[in-house]
């Protein structure tokens, strides 16, 4: 064989060679951004449970609770302005995550208020619909922080894979950005001051 042809075979085989790794690594990244939105698609899952239950925890309240219109009322806006933010799970930014994550604290504030607010009533803290209510939010709350946390894991292996040498490379090349996660909210790096 010529020596011409045995260097443009070796280029023509380091080019496959180039071209299948560089395939790989940009399908890793797809499967991993797939992954993040569907991390994304349980968060919003679980908020939405939290939000389809309130209108039977308010109506449940309502029956009892004659004197709280302004806790219900507070609960009921919150719920709506929370299903009015959405975040694009292809273009999760820190400022849209934010702004979910703002307006989701505030369903929780005014559910807070509203469960604290029960206790003036004990028929109603005794009414099975109303024990059935409380224990599905709680539990529901402890799904979102479930899926807020396997969320936050998901967008550290792929932002990991994105910004890897030589991954980032591709992933610059393709159009993959590093993608936002959740963070605590205001004030809760300090612990709450109880007094009796």
């Amino acid at each position: 064989m010529k020596k011409g042809t045995i260097i443009g075979l070796s280029i023509a085989g380091l080019f496959v060679i180039i071209f299948l790794w560089g395939n790989g690594l940009y399908n890793n990244m797809v499967t991993s951004d797939e992954v993040v939105s569907k991390s994304w698609a349980n968060v919003e899952s679980q908020y939405q449970r939290r939000s389809d239950l309130i209108p039977n925890l308010v109506a449940t309240v309502k029956g009892y609770a004659t004197h709280e219109n302004k806790t219900l009322t507070e609960v009921v806006e919150a719920r709506a302005k929370a299903t009015q933010v959405t975040v694009d799970p292809t273009n999760i930014t820190p400022e849209k995550l934010a702004e979910y994550q703002a307006a989701q604290s505030q369903v929780g504030s005014a559910i807070g208020r509203l469960l604290v607010s029960v206790e003036a009533y004990p028929d109603l803290k005794a009414n099975q619909n109303f024990i059935e209510l409380q224990a599905q939010l709680e539990g529901t709350e402890n799904r979102i922080s479930v899926e807020r946390q396997r969320f936050n894991e998901d967008v550290m292996s792929y932002n990991v894979l994105i910004r890897r040498f030589p991954s980032n490379i591709i992933a610059n090349m393709t159009g993959f950005d590093k993608k936002a996660n959740f963070k605590a909210d205001q004030g809760t790096d300090k612990a709450p001051e109880v007094k009796f």
